[in-house]
């Protein structure tokens, strides 16, 4: 279940480049860990099961999840090799963090294949197993917002940050490429 909630994907490298800015930290780890919790207790429902019934939907999924981590990516990837640093990118505009936490949450779909069909599918209709999750989710937003900042010295140098956003994109196009090989 942890495994889930811990792998790499494009909320939680949103969730500790914020922690690493020590900007909107507080609320972007809101917004994550509310999202989750609603998303797991609709996969413990049994909203996964109702999904599973239509697989056309799941393959839709797949394909507009590996796009929208395929754009994400090369995001990261334009950062890596010679775009703005987050460190030089200066202080977002007050509810930009929030806005964009909310959009890569609800409107990426490899969170809904994660949380609702994958946990939702071993969870359904275990309500204990869905607050063990949801406690694993807040823990590791929590953990991943705030325990950031020990790691603000090694991010002081632009270098640093290029290396996260390289290693950030690889992961991303990795993941795109294989759900759009997987429908």
């Amino acid at each position: 279940m942890m495994t889930l909630i811990v792998a790499i994907g494009a909320q939680n490298a949103f969730v500790l480049r914020q922690g690493l800015r020590r900007q909107a930290v507080a609320q972007v780890v809101a917004v994550c860990a509310i999202s989750d919790a609603i998303l797991v207790a609709v996969g413990v429902a049994g909203f996964g099961a109702l999904v599973n019934a239509f697989p056309k939907a799941i393959t839709v999924a797949a394909i507009v999840g590996g796009v929208f981590l395929l754009g994400y990516g090369f995001l990261a990837a334009r950062r890596a090799f010679g775009g703005p640093s987050a460190m030089a990118a200066g202080p977002e505009p007050a509810g930009r963090p929030v806005l964009t936490a909310l959009a890569l949450t609800w409107l990426n779909p490899h969170v809904y294949l994660d949380t609702v069909l994958l946990l939702g599918s071993i969870a359904a209709g275990r309500w204990l197993f869905g607050v063990g999750a949801v406690t694993a989710s807040i823990t590791w937003f929590v953990a991943l917002g705030f325990g950031a900042r020990l790691l603000s010295p090694l991010f002081a140098k632009p270098r640093s940050w290029r290396v996260l956003d390289g290693l950030i994109a690889a992961v991303m196009i990795t993941l795109g490429v294989t759900l759009i090989a997987s429908s």
